[in-house]
């Protein structure tokens, strides 16, 4: 009782400091100040209870909205939190990348007992997951949504373009010379070379050693999932303190550009969904409605928690029903977990160019496919993590030499970003166990399982 009515003096308190904000030139400029701050006092007030880390992060991103407005001189000073909370992100993403790539490949070392199902289950992804590249790229340079943030108070100098690069230097710099110097530097894409030759020299060992480096890379990559985890639960500090500084000393148009990569990332991923995967489905003569009908729940699941994995099991189950056998599911779906991100792919080719063009840095297409092409890469087995995809594109950035501040705009609205390419993933998976089986001849048409809606 008593949070309903905390809840329900926030909202008054919200309306009324929106109304006194629109009349505020006809009233002293203090009053529409302590009517918002009260607003967002009863707002903290009305979120305490909860546990809610999304809920967090937007609070705190309403302070420091507020601060850098009201006091630009404080919330400029406010940066060291961002910048503290980007320094423990950066330590996640060499040992999270390295233990979930070994895993994901040497993990799978039976594909040569699959044979042929999981060729073909890994050229339907790299395939589709393409797709998605292209048409996020297409996306973001279309609505060239971080195009003209940067411009506003920041010196000129800033905004040079990164030095040209021969084909030579891009292709040498891509493997490592020592992996430690990869690591410490920051070279995502030289760790992510590291961790497949490793993984492929792992797959190629005998089975006791193998399983014991394996379970130690489980191991590793399980403690950094829980290391993650953590570490986001300093992010309402970082979002707040990073959103306080870009308002403090850019004003709001941050937030509009923002607010049009939203609008884009959705567009997109509607346009994979109508243009790719719905082709598919049609070419593969899968039973749309049946599938549909299948996929809504988890799907909805993943929409709601943003996490794959979370779905994982109702997936599984979905896919039985209409005629995929067990064993192709098994093998196909938590194979995609790692090797088909489709939502998580589109997604970070539109928030790597994003990050380019508020920083006023112009890449050409190549540079962009290899940025992508790095994301990608350190973007395979994290599809259970929410927010997992964020740490990489943090740490993908820094090691293009592109700062970290248009980041933290991305994260005031990721969650609602997480949720769309959360469900995606589920839903690209989901087809692909179909396909897979249509494609060996295993679908069943007319099969009617038991549904896993009903249990």
């Amino acid at each position: 009782m008593f949070k309903s009515r905390l809840l329900l003096l926030a909202v008054v308190l919200v309306i009324l400091a929106a109304l006194l904000t629109v009349l505020g030139t006809s009233l002293p400029p203090a009053v529409p100040v302590a009517a918002r701050w009260l607003a967002l006092a009863a707002i903290a007030a009305a979120a305490a209870p909860r546990r809610s880390l999304t809920l967090w992060i937007v609070v705190s991103m309403l302070v420091g909205i507020e601060l850098g407005h009201d006091a630009p001189g404080v919330a400029m000073s406010l940066k060291v939190l961002s910048d503290a909370f980007l320094r423990l992100v950066k330590t996640i993403i060499a040992p999270l990348v390295f233990a979930t790539l070994v895993v994901g490949i040497a993990g799978h070392a039976d594909l040569k007992q699959v044979g042929r199902m999981g060729i073909k289950a890994l050229v339907y992804f790299e395939i589709v997951t393409t797709f998605a590249l292209f048409i996020g790229l297409a996306a973001i340079n279309l609505t060239k949504a971080g195009v003209g943030i940067s411009r506003v108070g920041v010196k000129e100098e800033a905004l040079t373009a990164a030095p040209t690069q021969t084909a030579a230097d891009i292709i040498l710099h891509i493997f490592p010379e020592n992996i430690a110097k990869s690591v410490a530097e920051g070279q995502v894409l030289q760790v992510v070379i590291f961790a497949i030759i490793f993984a492929i020299g792992l797959a190629l060992t005998p089975e006791r050693p193998r399983r014991v480096m394996l379970d130690f890379c489980e191991s590793l990559s399980e403690v950094m999932f829980k290391f993650t985890n953590v570490v986001m639960y300093f992010a309402p500090l970082g979002v707040g303190g990073a959103l306080a500084y870009t308002v403090g000393k850019m004003g709001f148009a941050p937030l509009f550009n923002a607010l049009q990569l939203l609008l884009t990332l959705y567009g997109a991923l509607i346009a994979f969904v109508l243009l790719v995967l719905l082709p598919v489905a049609l070419f593969a003569r899968l039973p749309l409605r049946r599938f549909i009908a299948a996929v809504a729940e988890p799907v909805s699941i993943a929409f709601a928690t943003t996490s794959s994995e979370a779905a994982l099991p109702r997936a599984m189950e979905a896919m039985e029903s209409i005629g995929v056998p067990r064993r192709i599911v098994a093998f196909v779906m938590p194979t995609g977990y790692s090797f088909n991100l489709d939502g998580t792919t589109l997604y970070l080719s539109l928030a790597a160019v994003f990050v380019a063009q508020a920083a006023g840095v112009p890449l050409s297409f190549g540079q962009q496919l290899l940025m992508v092409f790095t994301l990608m890469l350190t973007s395979k087995g994290v599809a259970g993590v929410p927010r997992a995809s964020l740490v990489i594109l943090l740490a993908t950035v820094a090691s293009f030499n592109l700062p970290a501040w248009p980041v933290f705009i991305i994260l005031g609205i990721d969650a609602l970003m997480d949720m769309a390419r959360t469900a995606v993933n589920v839903l690209g998976n989901c087809l692909a166990s179909a396909v897979v089986a249509r494609w060996e001849g295993e679908f069943v048409d007319g099969y009617v399982g038991p549904d896993p809606a009903a249990e």
